[in-house]
This record gives C-alpha cells, sequence and structure tokens, in this order.
C-alpha cells in the first residue's frame, strides 16, 4: 500500500535536487575563469556565445527529462517495473533519435544560429569553432536526460545528485586540463565538456541499470525489444514530449520578451532588470527542487490510484514550497542591497535594481504556485493542458505588456511579468481538478 510522504521526507528528496541544480552554474564560472585567464577577449566572447547557444538548445529538449518523468512514476506507482523498464528504453530511442537528427543538421542549424546571433567574426569564428566540436555530446546529453527523468519518477533524488556532481566535477577538471595546462583555448573547453558528457553518460546509465535490475526475476528479460518500440506507446511519449516542447518553447520566449522590453527603456535598466532575473533564476533552484518530488509524488499516486498520497504529497510539498518562496523573497528583498552591490559595481545599476526590487521579489513569492502545478501536471502526464495554459499566460503577458509598459514603463513591465507568472498557475489551476477525478473514480 502506498502511503503518504512526510514533510521530512519531502525535504530528504528535495534538497540533494536543489544542491544538484545550484551546481550547474557553478561550471559557468569555472570556464569563464578559465578563459579569462589563460586566452582573450575573443575567446571570452566565444564561449559566452557558444554557451548561450547550448543553453537554449539543451533547455528546449529538456522535454526529455520532464516526458520521462511521469510515464516513469505512473509504472512504478502500479508496481509495473517491466513498463518502468520500456519507458526508460523508449525515452532512450527518442533520445537518439533526436541526437542523430542534430547531428546531421548541424551545418544547417549553425548558419541558422550564427545568423540570429551578432557579434564579431572572431568571436563567431570561435563559437563557431566550439559550436562544430562540442555538438558531438548532443547524444550522450540528450540521453542523460532521459536518465535523470527516470531517476526522478522513481524519487531517486540522491543519485540525480551524484550524477550532477560527476558531470561538473569532471568538466571542471577535464576543461583546466585541456583549456588551461594544454593551452587549447575554446576548442579545450569543448573538449573537456563532451568527454565529461559521455563519462556521465554512462556513470548515469550504470546507476539507472543497478536500479531497475533489483526488480528484473530470473525469467525475465530486461527489455522487450518490440514492447519498446510499440508503435501506440512511442506515439503517445512522442505527443507528450511535443507538447512539453511547445510549452517550454512559449516560456523561454516569455523571458526573452521581458529583456527585448527592459531594453526598450535603456542600457541601465536592462543591467538593473538583468541582475534582479539573476535572483529569480536562482530562486528556481530551490523551487524546482519541491517541484521534481511533487512530479514523482503525483505519478506514482496515479499509478498507484491512491488518492490519499496524493492529496497530502501535493499538500506537504506545496506547503514547503511556498514556505521556501516566501523566506527567499524576505531574503532578497532585506539583503537587497548586499546582493545587488555583489553583482555589479555600477552605482546607476545598482540603484535602479533597488527600485524594482520588490517586484523582482514578489515574482519569487508568486512562482511558487506554478512550479508546483508544473511538477503535479508533470506526474500526471498531462502535457495538453500544459501546452495549452503555457500558452495562454505567454499572450496574457503579452497584452498585459503592451498595456502596463505604455502607462507604467518599467514599473508596467514587472507588473505584467508577475501577472504572467499568476497566469501560469491560474491557468494550470483551471485544469487540476480533472486530476483529482481521475483518482476518485
Amino acid at each position: 500500500m502506498l502511503t503518504p510522504l512526510t514533510y521530512s521526507q519531502v525535504f530528504s528528496r528535495a534538497w540533494p535536487i536543489i544542491l544538484a541544480n545550484a551546481a550547474v552554474p557553478l561550471l559557468g564560472l569555472v570556464d569563464t575563469a578559465i578563459i579569462g585567464n589563460t586566452g582573450s577577449a575573443q575567446d571570452l566572447g566565444a564561449i559566452a556565445l557558444g554557451a548561450l547557444i547550448f543553453n537554449f538548445v539543451y533547455w528546449s529538449f529538456g522535454f526529455l527529462r520532464m516526458g520521462t518523468t511521469g510515464f516513469i512514476a505512473q509504472a512504478a506507482g502500479a508496481r509495473n517495473f517491466l513498463e518502468v523498464r520500456l519507458v526508460l528504453g523508449r525515452a532512450l530511442v527518442v533520445a537518439f533519435a533526436l541526437a542523430l537528427s542534430i547531428l546531421l543538421l548541424k551545418g544547417l542549424l549553425g548558419n541558422i544560429i550564427f545568423t540570429l546571433f551578432q557579434a564579431s567574426s572572431p568571436v563567431e569564428a570561435q563559437a563557431l569553432q566550439y559550436f562544430t566540436l562540442r555538438v558531438w555530446g548532443a547524444p550522450a546529453t540528450l540521453a542523460t536526460f532521459a536518465l535523470m527523468g527516470t531517476l526522478v519518477g522513481l524519487g531517486k533524488s540522491k543519485h540525480i545528485l551524484c550524477v550532477q556532481i560527476v558531470l561538473n566535477g569532471l568538466n571542471a577538471l577535464f576543461d583546466i586540463y585541456f583549456a588551461g595546462i594544454l593551452g587549447m583555448g575554446v576548442r579545450g573547453i569543448a573538449l573537456g565538456t563532451i568527454i565529461a558528457e559521455y563519462i556521465t553518460f554512462i556513470f548515469a546509465a550504470f546507476i539507472v541499470f543497478s536500479v531497475l535490475k533489483k526488480n528484473v526475476s530470473k525469467k525475465e528479460k530486461f527489455w522487450a525489444w518490440k514492447a519498446i518500440i510499440d508503435k501506440a506507446a512511442l506515439i503517445k511519449m512522442v505527443r507528450a514530449n511535443g507538447d512539453i516542447m511547445i510549452r517550454t518553447i512559449f516560456l523561454i520566449f516569455a523571458f526573452a520578451w521581458f529583456a527585448n522590453e527592459s531594453a526598450k527603456f535603456g542600457d541601465t535598466i536592462l543591467a538593473a532588470n538583468h541582475i534582479l532575473l539573476q535572483f529569480v533564476s536562482f530562486s528556481a533552484f530551490f523551487l524546482d527542487g519541491f517541484a521534481f518530488v511533487t512530479e514523482s509524488i503525483v505519478g506514482t499516486a496515479i499509478g498507484a490510484k491512491s488518492l490519499l498520497p496524493f492529496t497530502l504529497g501535493v499538500k506537504r510539498s506545496s506547503i514547503m514550497a511556498a514556505a521556501t518562496a516566501l523566506c527567499l523573497a524576505l531574503i532578497f528583498l532585506t539583503g537587497g542591497n548586499y546582493f545587488i552591490s555583489l553583482l555589479t559595481d555600477i552605482e546607476s545599476v545598482r540603484e535602479t535594481a533597488l527600485q524594482y526590487l520588490l517586484p523582482a521579489c514578489l515574482y519569487i513569492l508568486l512562482s511558487a504556485g506554478a512550479f508546483q502545478l508544473d511538477g503535479i501536471f508533470i506526474g500526471a502526464v498531462r502535457t495538453r493542458e500544459m501546452r495549452n495554459a503555457a500558452i495562454l499566460s505567454t499572450l496574457f503577458f503579452l497584452f498585459c505588456s503592451a498595456l502596463l509598459t505604455t502607462a507604467y514603463m518599467n514599473n508596467g513591465l514587472w507588473l505584467a511579468f508577475i501577472l504572467y507568472v499568476i497566469g501560469r498557475g491560474v491557468t494550470l489551476l483551471v485544469f487540476f481538478p480533472g486530476i483529482r477525478a481521475d483518482l476518485i473514480e
């Protein structure tokens, strides 16, 4: 019988994910420090541009992690461990198919990307070199997304932390060796990252297969290839992933719109808003930790057709997420001057950022609902509703932005951004009763 998670169990699952998320930006700092001390300004610009490109591409493919989690959690909740393995197999098939497509189209992708981004010729040349080499890590990276989705679905958050430590630790070591010691510059950073990605894939695969093998009897095969490539099951997974991809693209677009609108008010406001968005991004590490736990709770409860663990699990993880958002908002509100000073010594930018600190903190506080509801719908594999909610809330944001920025400038932009994150939560909340209804039936 499935038992609800206690508050301590929710926290025990959340903190490793929070640490794993927080480790990601540290690698960017290492890469910047290495090139900043051993290379030229053009090298540093190339790394910044190259990293931006891959962050955008891989974030867009983040659906592989999210789409896998819900299916895995539901199969685990139903104690159908064969289906757990089949879901992983299908996720890896999709991941490798996408990676192969990226490699086959890398020339076309490169041309499109470097047409969109504007940089000096030396920087673009170095960034293209970085892209051309780094893209070969796509199979390992996308497959690792599927493996990480499996671990999230199974509630193995400490394993996730281990995988992230291996990836970031090896990446930093290889980057230091190739770029720093051997002096390979941008090519060294790309090569170090590729090697780290493939080793991490092997390490994550070993962990996942070790976990799943415990539920394979001697008479069973680990995988049944015909069942993995079952047409109906693959179509279901691809549709879910497609919905999440659309949702993610709209989410990226909303943040890009915020940055673009900020630029219309001048360089100082653009820089100030960028500083405040770092607080928003930092807060996301914490809120994502509880959202990941919620994904597993919801999926497992739905698979087990058990309402009480669903209700109590969602309630407890949401209370902890809301309390965390409140603490983060208060920390940034009371210590805003100090934190802003850490990020910039430009007086005009610091003063401007302080003017808009309150709305940024309100955004952090109110974003907990959107994060938690995302986790609920991912666990329930209600991806169509996620897609529709993302589209509606983004259109609402654009409308509010056009209306409010005309009258209130940057204050209006922040108000529209706050209404946007509320809208993300409200549009999902409208669909929430359907998930409970399925469990009650």
